[in-house]
């Protein structure tokens, strides 16, 4: 994973039951990767594929309004962790 300070976070996580909702194939299950970007405009971008796949998909919620892209990666996984559907976190008021 790349740290804070940096423009893009990726890491492996193993779904949860009911998996994460993506736009394009509704949910996916299983072993998944999470990259998370900061857009030039502030907002962050979740893309979601299942690991070593060639496809991504946008997760549903994607992009969030601005916020700390370190701390909506972390909370994006952990939503994915606990499954049911997870879709982009919303950034804390």
């Amino acid at each position: 994973m790349t740290g804070p300070g940096a423009n893009a976070w990726q890491d492996e996580v193993l779904a949860g039951p009911g998996g994460a909702m993506t736009d394009e194939v509704g949910v996916i299950t299983g072993p998944l990767t999470l990259r998370t970007t900061r857009g030039a405009d502030g907002t962050v971008g979740f893309a979601i594929q299942y690991t070593d796949a060639d496809e991504w998909y946008t997760l549903t919620g994607s992009p969030a309004a601005h916020g700390d892209p370190y701390a909506l990666h972390t909370a994006a996984l952990r939503a994915i962790r606990a499954g049911g559907g997870a879709e982009a976190p919303l950034p804390a008021p």
